[in-house]
């Protein structure tokens, strides 16, 4: 009776059936069930399954059978449909999906096991990720085998609790090593990419610095402007105050740093020269540049036959976050500051003026 079901519901959902001959081969389940099928159908989309009609039937034989084991029933018959019809229901993926990847695997039906890559994925818990990671494995699913490391490096405390885990270290440690090492590597990549976004912070904020500088040094920007602009009141604070406000401070200090004149080193001056000498170094109108010493920078760097190569280095990751920081900028904003770039005033700068 149970034959006959599984007979007639493979039969309907090989679809227009009254269109196809009569079904010429049997698959047989782990159940005895036999599902007919058609063979010309089953070799046009499975090369496996091709090549195994292609033998011979043994003599003495009127029928071809072709036994799938090792799977339920239900399984066969959800891919022997899919092999008909190219169609998978989310039922059948969450009851069959494992076993739909293993026959799609050893019968080579890509699209299947693309199918059943994604939908496994979508349903790994804490309890079968070690056995779907093993899976994927031996089933060559690279998408899958990538999604469980993930899973695992992300809830391991909970995983290494499970019985899927125990089993894996005491039958699979070569499998145990590989994954403690990829959450090494993924440790080590967060770490390295938090370290890379935090320079890149710091470069960002020397660029908006070196961008200060050079505003209040043809503008000004409320308590410090250029010596020869006269202004009927202080200017606004403009958009980079915060960063603005800082250099303005170093400015001042260098004016009137009193450790400094005694002839002993001051860690701010030092800061606001390094300042000085990194926008020497990105300047390309060193002639024509209102800020202070920028040509006797560019001079000197010029002298030594360039700079040193840590040197270069900073000035490098520095102009990336500019360029990187304009690129981020909406595209009108972008042009606006390019005209206002290129009308710059072509006066020298002796000194600054405290308002």
């Amino acid at each position: 009776m149970e034959d006959n079901n599984h007979n007639s519901t493979s039969t309907s959902a090989m679809s227009s059936a009254s269109e196809l001959p009569e079904p010429d081969v049997q698959i047989l389940t782990s159940g005895g069930v036999r599902i007919p099928a058609h063979s010309s159908i089953l070799a046009m989309v499975s090369p496996v399954l091709d090549n195994i009609m292609e033998r011979p039937v043994k003599h003495g034989s009127s029928e071809r059978v072709i036994p799938i084991l090792g799977v339920p029933c239900d399984a066969v018959t959800a891919f022997i449909k899919y092999l008909y019809n190219s169609m998978c229901t989310e039922e059948q993926m969450e009851k069959y999906g494992i076993h739909l990847l293993v026959l799609s695997h050893v019968y080579l039906v890509p699209q299947l096991k693309q199918r059943c890559s994604r939908g496994v994925s979508q349903r790994l818990t804490v309890e079968n990720v070690v056995d779907v990671l093993q899976l994927a494995r031996l089933c060559d699913a690279p998408d899958l085998y990538l999604k469980c490391l993930k899973q695992v490096t992300a809830r391991f405390k909970a995983v290494e609790q499970t019985e899927g885990w125990k089993f894996m270290q005491e039958h699979d440690p070569w499998l145990e090593l590989h994954i403690l090492r990829f959450m090494d590597e993924a440790e080590s990549r967060i770490k390295r990419r938090w370290r890379q976004r935090k320079e890149q912070r710091l470069y960002l904020q020397l660029s908006d610095g070196l961008e200060c500088l050079e505003h209040i040094c043809r503008e000004g920007c409320t308590t410090v402007g250029p010596y020869d602009v006269e202004t009927a009141k202080k200017p606004s604070p403009c958009d980079k105050y915060a960063t603005c406000q800082g250099v303005q401070m170093l400015i001042k200090h260098l004016v009137l740093c009193k450790i400094r004149a005694s002839g002993v080193g001051c860690c701010r001056c030092n800061r606001m020269w390094q300042l000085l000498r990194l926008h020497s170094s990105i300047c390309d109108h060193p002639d024509s540049c209102r800020v202070p010493l920028c040509r006797q920078f560019k001079w000197k760097a010029q002298q030594k036959m360039g700079e040193d190569a840590k040197w270069k280095l900073l000035v490098k990751k520095v102009c990336s976050a500019k360029a990187m920081s304009s690129l981020s900028l909406p595209k009108r904003k972008r042009e606006e500051e390019l005209k206002e770039t290129m009308g710059r005033t072509a006066h020298a700068l002796k000194t600054f003026r405290l308002y």
